[in-house]
Order: C-alpha cells, then structure tokens, then sequence
C-alpha cells in the first residue's frame, strides 16, 4: 500500500531509517524534526511539542497531497539524557522528556485526526520502549513517559476506531545509532545482545517490517495493541 505518512523525529536516527523504508515502500513521506529532513517529499521543521507547529505541520501535508494515510509519532527526548537517580532528575528535564515523548505525540494524533476522520481510514503508530518492562536505573521520567505513551495509545484507539484509524505501538529495544551517547555507556549495547535470544545489536532495519504491517492493510483489525521487536528479549 502506498499513502502519505507523516514521521516524527525523522531526521537521524530511527526515524531516518524508516523515511527512507517508507519512501522505498511507496509512502509519500513527510518529514518533521527540528531541522530539516533530507530525501523526503515534504520536510516540515516541527517542534512536537508546540500545538501551532504541529497544527501546521499537518496543514501543509494536507495542502501538498491532500490527505494524510498515517502517521508514526517517532520524535523522543532520549539520547540527551544522563543516567540518574529519580531523585535527581531535574525539573526541567523530567517536563522537557514528557512534553517531547508524550505531549508531542498526542498533539501530533489530534493534528492528523480531522483528516483521517473524512477519509474514513487512517493508522497511527506511537513508539514506546523496552526500557518500560525492563526499567533500567537512571530514566525513571523516560521509562514513565514511555509507559505512558502505550496508555496513550489504548485510549485513542478507543476513541477513534469507530472512524475507521487503527492505533498501536511499536516498542524496539536498544539501537545503538548515537555515537555520543553510546560512548558513554559501551556495555550497553553488548550486555542486551547477551540477552537475545537472537544475541547480536538490534539494527534499525529490524524494526521496518512491524512498522509496515502496522501500517499496511495487513492489520486493518489491529488496534491498541504493543508489538515488541527485541529479538527475543522478553515476552510481551
């Protein structure tokens, strides 16, 4: 199935990697990320956490292709974050992951929503984490927002299933795609690959065959669901 997709956090990392899956598979791809997104149909520099920007956002895809099929709330506050405990965490930083992770998603939903309601059709695809059912020391307001965000995406699955949208989400573990921030931890990447059953580092590309069937036609009766692609981690 080809459509118009909007990606959140689309310029590095996970997101970069699905733009480019989603633009092979046909997707009419926009792009929103802080800065601008290269090899995409449409970049819109998006703060998510702004209601206007993200308004706009949805706005311009709408007036380039006149409709919006999907949308992958991928953009996060992650790699930024310095491992400590709960009681340390700052103010300021526990409201910025929060506004990011989990306000930014929902704004982004209630954006492309108007337009997926008239087209009778639409899926939505929030990221969360394996960080949530394993809860690692040093992310309390991380592994929370994240936690979050699956609440998030039984509730608008619920609410928007009678306009024909599919809501679910796509948990991946560790990927190892930010040098700065993977250099402060080397073990990291290493220790989850031992406990794998397929025991070697997730890549980004082990995540785009979830995210296509979450998006495709193939999972039409899919909503408020959790598919976790860890390579046998744990069990959902």
């Amino acid at each position: 199935m080809s459509g118009v997709v909007i990606v959140t956090g689309s310029a590095s990392g996970l997101g970069r990697t699905y733009c480019r899956e989603l633009a092979a598979a046909d997707w009419t791809v926009v792009g929103a990320d802080l800065g601008e997104t290269e090899d995409v149909a449409l970049s819109v520099v998006t703060d998510v956490s702004d209601r206007a920007q993200t308004e706009r956002l949805a706005e311009e895809a709408l007036e380039r292709f006149g409709r919006i099929d999907a949308l992958v709330n991928n953009a996060a506050y992650y790699t930024a974050i310095v491992k400590r405990p709960f009681e340390e965490i700052d103010d300021d930083e526990w409201t910025k992951v929060f506004d990011v992770n989990v306000r930014g998603a929902w704004l982004c939903a209630r954006a492309v929503a108007p337009a997926m309601r008239r087209q009778g059709y639409g899926k939505i695809v929030n990221v969360s984490s394996m960080t949530v059912p394993t809860a690692p020391p040093g992310f309390a307001h991380y592994v929370a927002s994240k936690a979050a965000i699956v609440g998030l995406t039984r509730a608008l699955a619920r609410e928007l299933g009678e306009d024909g949208i599919s809501v679910n989400t796509l948990t991946p573990d560790y990927i190892a795609f930010d040098r700065d921030y993977d250099n402060r931890q080397l073990e990291m990447a290493d220790a989850l690959a031992a406990q794998r059953i397929f025991s070697r580092a997730q890549a980004p590309e082990d995540m785009v065959g979830a995210l296509l069937f979450l998006l495709g036609p193939g999972s039409d009766f899919v909503t408020g669901q959790n598919i976790w692609v860890n390579g046998g981690r744990a069990f959902n």
